[in-house]
């Protein structure tokens, strides 16, 4: 079945915290979803390094347009919240942009599990997130 991307980025737009962060999705498949931003000085901490809200947002949104891909699908399914997330910082990213990408570890009819990659464009291993969701049930 085609998936029609600018339909879920215009889905997606509604989700205006990462619109906001600069977050777009590169590209969607059953099998990988894939959203990336521009490192700007508006995601720096303190410190000067991209703050962990910053990367744990580009994540979660990688791992909400996967685990709700069903809607676009044609399925008759309620919206996928998240249930529970876990995220891993592995290194200071060295690049100018943050790509993440969420693979499905397993799907089933209420709860999903994904794995989401976090890497800068140089291919440095930023970040390492679990999402849970949980499909709600379809309203009517």
């Amino acid at each position: 079945m085609d998936i029609d991307i600018e339909r879920i980025r215009a889905f997606f737009l509604k989700d205006r915290f990462a619109a906001n962060a600069g977050i777009v999705i590169d590209s969607v498949t059953q099998e990988e979803v894939q959203c990336s931003m521009s490192i700007t000085k508006e995601h720096l901490n303190a410190g000067g390094t991209v703050q962990g809200g910053a990367i744990f947002t580009l994540a979660d949104l990688a791992f909400a347009v996967h685990c709700n891909l069903r809607l676009f699908l044609g399925e008759k399914t309620g919206i996928t919240v998240g249930q529970s997330n876990s995220i891993s910082y592995l290194a200071v990213p060295k690049g100018e942009r943050l790509i993440a990408r969420s693979v499905c570890l397993s799907s089933g009819r209420n709860v999903s599990v994904y794995r989401v990659e976090v890497r800068d464009n140089l291919g440095n291993f930023v970040a390492d997130m679990r999402g849970n969701g949980f499909t709600t049930k379809v309203a009517g």
